[in-house]
């Protein structure tokens, strides 16, 4: 059993926990954006080519691309089908995941404990922090359009981190820089929670507690590693 709530003050979230999704499946955030964009897309070339709106995403390609609907559709399946990822990709389907989102199209379908967890964390006055390697527009998007009722969550969540603004999630030093940002809070109060037990190593060698996740349909943990005895498979306020 992990460590009780009362003593910890920062719950920190990967998100691969939290979403229904199994790890082995994950495209940028536990469900299928990535085939949603490519099923948008051709709608979205067909309405926004010529829009000023939509000129920063197509621009941002290379010149070869940029003058021809056909050419920038098949650039970006091919992107796509090697799992090339690169800027300029990254940004369009921002966008078309943005307009999914707004649509109401694409829901997060987070795990059924991970609302109530929050909100119960929340309310008892802890500060809840999203570290994943998507990009933090990204993970606001999911958190403010999950399948939880309200469907908002990002009001609950006080702070954002990614790979961008903390680096690497298997290095120690991204869990100190996140740290370095609440000096007043003790390292040994703070609790990250992630399925990956490379990340739970460099959390905990940063000073943070760590507790590795284990979730239905995903990877099982090496039964020899020293953490996978303590791993949690559901977020309760008794076992964070």
């Amino acid at each position: 059993m992990g460590p009780s709530i009362a003593e910890t003050d920062v719950l920190v979230f990967d998100i691969a926990p939290c979403t229904c999704t199994p790890a082995s499946r994950l495209t940028d955030f536990g469900f299928a954006l990535f085939p949603y964009a490519l099923d948008a897309l051709p709608k979205v070339l067909d309405q926004e080519w010529d829009s000023p709106a939509f000129a920063p995403y197509r621009n941002a390609f290379p010149e070869e691309y940029r003058d021809s609907r056909a050419e920038l559709e098949a650039h970006v399946r091919d992107l796509v089908a090697r799992d090339v990822k690169i800027s300029y990709l990254k940004a369009l389907q921002g966008h078309l995941w943005q307009q999914g989102y707004a649509s109401g199209e694409i829901r997060a379908p987070l795990f059924p404990d991970v609302a109530p967890f929050i909100k119960a964390a929340y309310a008892a006055g802890k500060k809840i922090i999203i570290y994943s390697s998507g990009s933090v527009p990204a993970q606001k998007l999911l958190f403010g359009h999950t399948n939880a009722e309200p469907s908002d969550l990002k009001p609950l969540i006080s702070d954002w981190f990614d790979t961008v603004n903390a680096g690497p999630k298997m290095d120690v030093a991204s869990y100190m820089t996140i740290l370095s940002n609440y000096p007043d809070i003790s390292p040994q109060r703070w609790l990250f929670l992630s399925d990956n037990l490379l990340e739970v190593d460099a959390a905990i060698e940063s000073g943070m507690r760590s507790f590795p996740v284990t979730r239905p349909g995903n990877a099982p943990l090496p039964p020899d590693h020293h953490l996978s005895k303590l791993a949690l498979s559901e977020f309760t306020l008794d076992s964070a």
